[in-house]
């Protein structure tokens, strides 16, 4: 994920999109007015009609979101919109139902978007409607967010019925949004919900940023805005520093114990985006305490990097090494007492490995399960490993020619430079239809997810230090 490619909108109508389930994970209730909502439905059921209600609140407090999802937190109540171009002269087009209906009129919170005519008409129609058949289980709600409106509606509403059409409770219900307490939890719904799982840190905002930030906000709908705007200035920041080149690092985790799971758990999302929180809690190193001087700086460092952790089974570097090796490596495995002869299978396995799958741009789902390697491919794999220790070059020339024999990338180096005034190095730097990636590899017999996230954390700390992002 790019920053570019954040999504963290402050209307709810971009967020209509969303299946129940994804908007079920960022919306959060704001009980006091499910609780009007749960008073007028009751006193809408005894006196057997329906009601009307002006709902005030500032621009993006969240009236559109809490109408659109009281279904989220009451059983069997449905609201209906009625866009601005419907015209209600003739009455409300709605048929009736026997469950709770809340009838939201969208696009007409201010006055200018709609005449004093036509609001005439509507309130009509709306009084006509909820004395009929058709509209004794619904509540029209009115937002608005304007203080002309609502005085507008409020007078001719008890002009209509009074009483009898906005209930006891009043003809003008205060909409305040959620409390402030939530303000942080439901942006770091919004952004792990709308963007693979990543965390506020992951885009260069901090607890302690996001705090001062509600301060600063007088409606959700405002501080997610802030938090947008952070998040888009700390990848310029960043982007700033990458004159030359826009750096992906992909580590590559290659080991004898087969640690898919490990690298699983310190991934986020089918793209295997390394998840910076996970990283830093996994591991006690030292590297950890270097890096929490910069708490902003190393979340968006791993979002702008395009930071990622692969896997690459045993089997499939096996039959890279003997089928791409250099005569060079096929003399080291030679000498090891290992077989070179070419491997049929090895394009096909690397097409199919997760280092393959994302390089054709499609997300990891859940594998098959194939069958364990065995002993040989245990013994041959610790040998390759013997020789990473003092000629991984000679391995990673190899996957290099595998990757662009099986067309995953056009072109490859190895040992390239960053190309900064630090003389760091990457294993492999190959061109995926023009856009450079940097592949570290991971070599070991058998690893965990403490030295998994250690080695990850050594080498953001190492990029960031190149393009001058950590000193």
């Amino acid at each position: 994920m790019e920053v570019g490619e954040l999504r963290i909108p402050d209307r709810f109508e971009r967020l209509r999109d969303l299946d129940s389930g994804t908007l079920g994970a960022i919306v959060v209730p704001v009980e006091s007015m499910l609780a009007v909502i749960d008073e007028r439905f009751m006193d809408m059921h005894a006196a057997d009609r329906g009601s009307f209600m002006i709902l005030r609140g500032q621009t993006g407090a969240g009236k559109s979101t809490f109408l659109d999802t009281v279904s989220f937190f009451r059983v069997g109540v449905e609201t209906q919109r009625i866009p601005q171009n419907q015209d209600l002269a003739s009455g409300l087009p709605l048929e009736p139902v026997s469950h709770p209906r809340i009838v939201v009129l969208e696009g007409r919170e201010a006055l200018g978007q709609v005449s004093r005519q036509e609001i005439e008409a509507t309130m009509h129609a709306v009084n006509q409607f909820i004395r009929s058949e058709a509209g004794c289980t619904s509540l029209v709600v009115w937002p608005a967010n304007t203080d002309d409106l609502t005085s507008l509606l409020k007078e001719l509403g008890n002009n209509l019925g009074g009483e009898a059409l906005f209930g006891l409770t009043g003809p003008i219900t205060m909409f305040e949004g959620p409390a402030k307490a939530d303000y942080v939890r439901i942006a770091q719904q919004t952004v792990a919900t709308l963007n693979d799982g990543a965390s506020l840190d992951a885009l260069g905002v901090s607890l302690e940023h996001a705090e001062k930030l509600v301060g600063e906000s007088e409606t959700i709908g405002s501080y997610l805005a802030r938090i947008r705007k952070a998040s888009v200035q700390a990848g310029d920041r960043v982007r700033r520093l990458l004159v030359k080149e826009r750096y992906r690092l992909w580590t590559v985790v290659v080991a004898g114990n087969e640690p898919e799971g490990d690298v699983a758990a310190l991934t986020r999302g089918g793209q295997a985006y390394a998840d910076i929180d996970r990283l830093v809690n996994s591991t006690g190193a030292n590297i950890v305490n270097e890096l929490k001087q910069y708490p902003e700086m190393l979340g968006i460092l791993g979002t702008v990097l395009d930071a990622r952790i692969v896997h690459l089974d045993m089997v499939c570097i096996n039959a890279i090494a003997r089928t791409f090796g250099s005569p060079a490596l096929h003399a080291a495995m030679q000498s090891q007492g290992m077989q070179t002869s070419a491997d049929s299978s090895a394009i096909r396995r690397i097409q199919e490995s997760d280092l393959g799958i994302l390089l054709q741009g499609a997300p990891l789902r859940t594998r098959k399960r194939g069958p364990k390697p065995g002993q040989n491919t245990k013994d041959a794999f610790v040998k390759l490993a013997e020789i990473s220790r003092t000629s991984d070059g000679l391995l990673n020339e190899a996957i290099g020619q595998a990757l662009v024999a099986a067309g995953l990338v056009e072109q490859f180096k190895i040992e390239q430079s960053l190309g900064t005034d630090l003389s760091f190095f990457s294993d492999i730097y190959c061109i995926k239809e023009g856009v450079p990636i940097r592949l570290e590899f991971m070599w070991r017999t058998r690893t965990g997810r403490a030295t998994i996230a250690n080695y990850v954390l050594g080498k953001l700390n190492n990029y960031g230090k190149a393009i001058g992002l950590m000193t």
